[in-house]
């Protein structure tokens, strides 16, 4: 008996999904609401309705797309299957006539995996799929079968006339019969005789068989005209065309079997597909020689044994990449970024502006932008001109070492269910979706993106993928119902994966295109059991199963361990035993300490900041690698970025210097920062440059009046006057030294930079502004919340609660009680009914109060359990079992097996007790 079952249940088989579930221990009633987490949003009050919430089409229709191929064709073939089924009938509708020692040994693992989610129930030799899952699954004229198979003959001549029965028969050689009953029965045998059947195909002219063929794999409809052709006419006179409309033919399902050799599949795939190395020689892998072959590349890929270290380096410079492109954005959004659109996001004209500052493309600078946006780094400031900005969260990451925050970037990624590359595109609505907006989640996508890396792991190290075969491998663990064996490509896994693989590499998780060791130490993380155990159900087949399968074929001469970790990959982790780990990707304390786990193995991979660059006499300065903060943050002032790379190239400029001066630095304070930091002397041309615009600098003021020009040097102001690039600023001369202008002072200023001069900005003081670059920054902002598919998985804790809460209602809801005049329920209306018939009827006990006192005080003497009907304050109705310790004051102290706690109860909510026939306690 199974731990937790109640004693006299599964004596004879269920009759029903809800006597199945009462059969079953509390390992597996956990397991079930493990891997269907929305049957406990409520937690049900007892089996009945935990069977009855595991049969609405919602939680099927979830349940359905969760499972791999394998074990959604075997549902499929047991959809088509008569009711009940026994094993051997499903086992010859996938494996046919001549048997598949792979799907044998498949087989009773996806049986398991149905019976242990509650689609199917009933022993083997009666095997019943859920109702709901059976009209999802089984042929219809509306909705046709993924099998590709029609109805029976029985469905399909359920409105047929006895007399064209009868003709059907005489036409195939069948004796009449007296009824339509029969004469079904008599067609579905000949169909069903694997060696009459090829006898009346025999004579079949050969168009009549051409037209079969066209039919047997489905769609198993066809259209006719009123006078149908002479092979047409042939099938249809015997039956295996039946009509299904006026114009319309089916072929029936036992004609289809028969011509199929009895497979309900085109394509059984009892196995996982194999993720293929990528076969290309100096790609990700180094050249296309086979794993573990022993000698000297070929020219044009790296040796074998250079590969990780290849990888990891490749890696290591995209993650560097990654956080400096992340600054960079944060940097062009320092004093306040683009406005929020009404609609919310960005608008299409601020992403190109943005595409242009960090160098890249407009999808690219999307994904770059919804990642800092995903790890909390930016979002919209709340003001009434709403703009995107840098948080407080941003300058906290700044202070981390670069690979600590990589790794905050790495696990926002993995987490983040926001999808840059719907960008572009359009909602149902024929919107346009834009970056930042809303729209933009897919549950899917977290899940879709720990798989891939998972399976990238199970790879040999160093060692890339072929694309195709890491799409199949996805398509097959979760298919599209009724979508054929190779999927769309434009299904949102397909395209979640195609993205997944390009955002991988531009974040440094893989390095031409395999996997690097600080990815492997992040996915190594040691996981939560549960969600190890609810994502291992869908993978079952690809594991265990698939294990079987080759033992079956390859047993004899020693063949693969089932579940061993594939050739050539570590061992031990999660992440490699072929299977899913879970849709989930654990908890934040598991999290942090992957990316921390991830950012020891990453740190000796990235480059040591320098705190020198190397000046040189054509005005540019050389950084051989990245730089400290404070120098890169005074450099960046000083000079402009010309190149960027394995070195940046920045250049002086009279601009550039001026910029310097403005933020509050002099000639000499710039002449003693790059004599610290640069490795060869200051060039001349430089140093001339420097002083040049610093003897310039502030000899003109611009100040507000609108605003306004003042120099001591009238000559000066007799220049700007004269030349014609100034008439648009409407200047005039108030005095000697003054000129007003209708223009704005920012304006003004950058009206004489383009004329060649270089004014500074002063106060309403008179005093020189120092417009060094104000950072703007948002209020304290958290990351946005993923949207999570579906409910999240439950832990043990809950599951635990959850399944001691359900057997105890059920217990209460079922129980049988003694009967007696004590405990009156009311029968239905068929007549006298079970004192357990009207507990499964939901009815309470009614007695009167002073037999409800005097029984409670009896079961308190004797230390005996009851059964009660309650009503609390709010009028709902319950049933419990109590065992009473304790009744005075108008009150009864029990201990209440339902609730699994002590309770007190006032006598007058008790509608009614009874005593148990069999004692819980």
């Amino acid at each position: 008996m199974p731990e937790g079952v109640p004693e006299g249940t599964g004596s004879t088989p269920p009759r029903t999904l809800a006597e199945a579930l009462r059969t079953r221990g509390d390992r597996s009633l956990t397991a079930l609401l493990r891997a269907r987490p929305d049957l406990l949003s409520p937690v049900p009050n007892d089996l009945s309705q935990l069977a009855t919430r595991a049969g609405t089409r919602a939680s099927v229709v979830r349940a359905l797309e969760r499972l791999d191929r394998f074990t959604l064709q075997t549902a499929e073939a047991l959809a088509v299957a008569p009711e009940p089924a026994p094993y051997d009938t499903l086992r010859a509708l996938l494996t046919g006539d001549e048997g598949d020692p792979r799907i044998e040994a498949a087989l009773p693992v996806a049986v398991e995996t149905l019976r242990d989610q509650a689609l199917i129930w009933g022993e083997d030799d009666r095997l019943r799929l859920v109702r709901t899952a059976r009209e999802l699954l089984a042929p219809s004229p509306t909705h046709p079968s993924p099998t590709g198979l029609g109805p029976t003959v029985a469905e399909a001549t359920s409105g047929m006339s006895p007399g064209r029965l009868q003709e059907i028969l005489i036409s195939a050689g069948l004796p009449s019969t007296h009824d339509p009953v029969s004469a079904v029965a008599s067609i579905t045998a000949l169909f069903t005789d694997r060696t009459r059947m090829a006898a009346l195909l025999d004579t079949a002219p050969m168009e009549a068989l051409s037209v079969l063929d066209r039919l047997v794999w489905g769609p198993p409809y066809g259209e006719v005209t009123a006078s149908p052709t002479p092979p047409v006419r042939w099938l249809r006179d015997r039956g295996l065309l039946l009509p299904a409309t006026a114009r319309t033919v089916v072929l029936p399902r036992e004609a289809a079997l028969h011509l199929r050799a009895g497979r309900a599949h085109r394509k059984p795939e009892p196995v996982a597909p194999e993720v293929a190395p990528r076969a290309e020689a100096g790609g990700a892998g180094g050249s296309s020689r086979p794993v573990g072959a022993v000698g000297p590349a070929s020219s044009g890929g790296s040796p074998p044994s250079n590969r990780p270290q290849v990888v990891d380096s490749t890696a290591a410079g995209q993650a560097y990449t990654a956080l400096a492109t992340i600054e960079e954005l944060a940097k062009d959004w320092n004093e306040g970024g683009p406005n929020v659109l009404r609609a919310g996001g960005l608008s299409v004209r601020d992403l190109k502006r943005t595409a242009t500052a960090l160098d890249v493309t407009e999808p690219v600078a999307a994904f770059w932008v919804e990642l800092a946006y995903a790890a909390g780094l930016l979002a919209p400031d709340g003001q009434t001109d709403e703009r995107y900005a840098p948080t407080p969260a941003y300058d906290d990451w700044q202070e981390l070492p670069a690979a600590e925050r990589w790794a905050g970037l790495a696990v926002a990624w993995l987490t983040a269910t926001r999808t840059a590359g719907l960008v572009g595109g359009q909602d149902s609505k024929g919107r346009t979706l834009a970056v930042l907006g809303p729209d933009l989640d897919r549950g899917p996508a977290p899940e879709v993106r720990r798989r891939i890396l998972e399976l990238l792991a199970t790879l040999p190290e160093g060692t890339a993928p072929d694309p195709e075969s890491l799409l199949a491998r996805l398509r097959w663990e979760r298919p599209l119902r009724g979508a054929s064996a190779g999927g769309r490509p434009d299904d949102l896994r397909s395209r979640l994966a195609a993205w997944t693989m390009n955002e991988a590499e531009m974040l440094g998780f893989t390095g031409r295109g395999a996997l690097a060791s600080h990815a492997r130490a992040l996915l190594a993380a040691p996981r939560n059991p549960d969600q190890a155990t609810a994502g291992a159900t869908q993978g079952a087949t690809a594991g265990a199963t698939a294990g079987a399968a080759a033992g079956a074929t390859t047993g004899a001469t020693g063949g693969a361990t089932p579940g061993a970790a594939p050739t050539g990959s570590p061992t031990g982790s999660p992440a490699l035993t072929g299977r899913p780990t879970g849709t989930g990707v654990g908890s934040a304390a598991e999290l942090a300490a992957a990316g921390a786990r991830a950012a020891r193995v990453l740190a000796p991979l990235l480059p040591a900041p320098l705190d020198h660059v190397l000046l040189q006499a054509d005005l540019t300065a050389v950084a051989p690698g990245p730089l400290l903060r404070p120098l890169a943050e005074l450099l960046a002032i000083t000079a402009d970025v010309e190149s960027k790379g394995g070195a940046t190239v920045y250049r002086f400029t009279p601009g550039s210097v001026r910029r310097a001066l403005d933020a509050g630095q002099s000639a000499s304070d710039l002449h003693d920062f790059l004599k610290a930091h640069s490795r060869t002397p200051v060039p001349q041309p430089l140093a001339y440059l420097i002083d040049d615009v610093a003897r310039k600098h502030g000899h003109l003021r611009v100040g507000s009046a609108s605003a306004y020009v003042r120099c001591d040097d009238e000559a000066v102001l007799d220049e700007i006057l004269a030349d014609k690039r100034s008439q648009g600023m409407r200047l005039r001369r108030l005095a000697p030294t003054v000129l007003a202008a209708h223009a704005e002072a920012a304006a003004l200023l950058d009206g004489l930079r383009t004329m060649g001069f270089a004014p500074a900005a002063e106060s309403t003081e008179g005093d020189v502004m120092i417009t060094r670059a104000l950072a703007h920054r948002t209020p304290p902002r958290t990351a946005p919340v993923p949207v999570a598919d579906g409910p999240p998985t439950p832990d043990a804790t809950l599951l635990s609660a959850a399944v001691k809460a359900i057997r105890a209602g059920d217990m209460a809801a079922t129980v049988v009680r003694k009967p007696g005049p004590e405990a009156t329920v009311p029968a239905p209306a068929s007549g006298a009914a079970s004192p357990r018939a009207a507990a499964l009827n939901g009815a309470l006990p009614r007695t009167t109060p002073g037999e409800t006192l005097a029984t409670v005080q009896a079961a308190a003497m004797t230390g005996s359990a009851v059964w009660i009907g309650y009503v609390n304050a709010d009028g709902a109705a319950s049933q419990r079992v109590i065992a009473p310790v304790r009744v005075e004051g108008g009150y009864v102290t029990a201990y209440d097996h339902t609730a699994d706690e002590v309770r007190t109860y006032p006598l007058h909510r008790i509608t009614g007790v009874a005593e148990l026939a069999d004692d819980p306690a």
